[in-house]
This record gives C-alpha cells, sequence and structure tokens, in this order.
C-alpha cells in the first residue's frame, strides 16, 4: 500500500505561495527523512499530512485516503505525530504510564473507561523502548529525553500506520541524542512498527534505516531518493547554498559541518 502521495500540491497564505507543486510518494516499506532549514516548509507539510491544513491546490492522499472524500478525524488515528507542540500540551502531574495509555483514545489525559490489560499494555510499550524506569514518574521531573520516549510510547499505543517524529532530538544534549536515536532504532526493529517519516535540521540524525530522504528549501522540493545517493558532499553543498564539510561518524551517520 502507498503510504501517502502530493500530487502536485500547492499551499498558498495571503497570495504567497509556501508550498509549491510538491510531488513526493512514500510506499509501504519505506522510511523518510525530511531534511531541510527553518523555514523550508516542513511543518506546513506535516499539518497537511495530520490534516489540520488543507492543500490549497492539488491532491493529497495520505493511507490511501484522499482528502475531501475521507473523515479526517478517523484518518488521524491511523497516525502518530509526536512534536514539541504536543509536548506542551502533556498534562504535567501525570505518570508515564498513563500519557502512553492516553495515545489508545488519542487525548490529552485519560477520560474514557479502559481495562487493566490496556494500562499494561502501556508499560510494555514503555519496556519495549527500554525505559521501564519511566513507570510511575510524573512528567514534570523527566528529562526532555525521557519526555520523547514517553510520547513516542504514546503514539504508538494507538498502533499507527505512520509515525511522524517531529525534531524529537530538538534540545538533546550530545549523549540524550544519542540515547533516543538507539530508542527509535530498537523501535523499528518490531515486525510491526509502522513506516516512520522523520524531521530534522541534521544529517547526522539520519540513521541508515530512514532509507530515503526528501530535500525541502524555500517551500519547493530540491531533491527526493534514496538516502545513499543524496548525502553526498556535492549535494549537499548545493542543498545549502553554503560551503560544506561532510564527516563520517559510526553506523554510517553523516555530520554537515560549514566551512
Amino acid at each position: 500500500m502507498e503510504i501517502l502521495a502530493f500530487e502536485h500540491v500547492q499551499f498558498v497564505r495571503q497570495q504567497t505561495k509556501l508550498l509549491q507543486n510538491i510531488d513526493w510518494r512514500i510506499q509501504a516499506g519505506e522510511d523518510w527523512a525530511i531534511l531541510g532549514l527553518n523555514g523550508a516548509g516542513k511543518s506546513l507539510m506535516l499539518n497537511m499530512i495530520s490534516g489540520n491544513l488543507w492543500p490549497s491546490s492539488g491532491k493529497l492522499t495520505v493511507l490511501g485516503e484522499v482528502f475531501g472524500r475521507t473523515s479526517i478525524p478517523d484518518l488521524t488515528k491511523r497516525i502518530g505525530w509526536v512534536s514539541q507542540s504536543l509536548q506542551e500540551r502533556i498534562h504535567r502531574e501525570e505518570q508515564a504510564e498513563w500519557i502512553v495509555l492516553s495515545g489508545k483514545f488519542a487525548s490529552i489525559g485519560i477520560y474514557q473507561e479502559y481495562t487493566e490489560a490496556e494500562l499494561e499494555e502501556a508499560k510494555q510499550l514503555l519496556s519495549s523502548l527500554g525505559a521501564e524506569k519511566l513507570i510511575g514518574k510524573v512528567y514534570q521531573v523527566l528529562s526532555q529525553g525521557e519526555k520523547q520516549l514517553v510520547l513516542i510510547a504514546r503514539a504508538l499505543m494507538a498502533k499507527p500506520e505512520l509515525l511522524i517524529l517531529d525534531e524529537p532530538c530538538n534540545g538533546l544534549d550530545l549523549f540524550a541524542r544519542e540515547d533516543l536515536l538507539s530508542r527509535i532504532k530498537k523501535m523499528k526493529e518490531a515486525s510491526d512498527a509502522p513506516s516512520l517519516l522523520y524531521v530534522t535540521h541534521h544529517t547526522e540524525e539520519i540513521l541508515p534505516l530512514l532509507n530515503h530522504v526528501l530535500m525541502i528549501r524555500d517551500g519547493k522540493i530540491f531533491k527526493q531518493g534514496r538516502r545513499d545517493a543524496l548525502l553526498k558532499e556535492e549535494i549537499l553543498n548545493e542543498f545549502y547554498q553554503r560551503p560544506i564539510e561532510l564527516h563520517e561518524m559510526n553506523d554510517d551517520r553523516l555530520m554537515v559541518i560549514p566551512k
């Protein structure tokens, strides 16, 4: 199944084209990174995928559902999204496992009836991400990286077909970033792991499991394709429009440094 398809999509606000002629498809079995600087249009695309914004023109299909012919609330239940804006909405005094459980109901807080089996499932999800030590801890005492782990587990609670991680390493120190990336890698090893869409400014966060990359600049697609074909110094020099150096890290990861 095709996970999503942008076909000649444009988004216009106050007569300004913020996204122009976006043509992009994700097939089942593909995991993508979206790479771009501030203002490139990454957030606009995410808000379209999640149904918060609609294209001004063109056709958008997500998980087989065509916008304008489907129920957006039903569609969003099939998409997990972890972002900074979500983190700010979580109740600070709520325990980690309850936050994870709330993902089953797509709510902030628990207002529905639940079973002990569902609560146990939430705890097991935390454990599967290596975060069993967070069970029983309230949200406000967690580190930034621990909060992100809880939100990833919350997103997985609904068994999404597509998981969007929007700059998940933002605000993390070097060690916390590496810890979170290792947890994401572990998550993708599960047989029922969802398709992953990972949004970042930083090439070093693009794990080898993210086998495709979309480069967006000034509201337009610069390039898209296989990770190993695009993360090249000559292409990245052109993409950033400034001279860069590309340094190899461990685990087949690459870091861009401005010259």
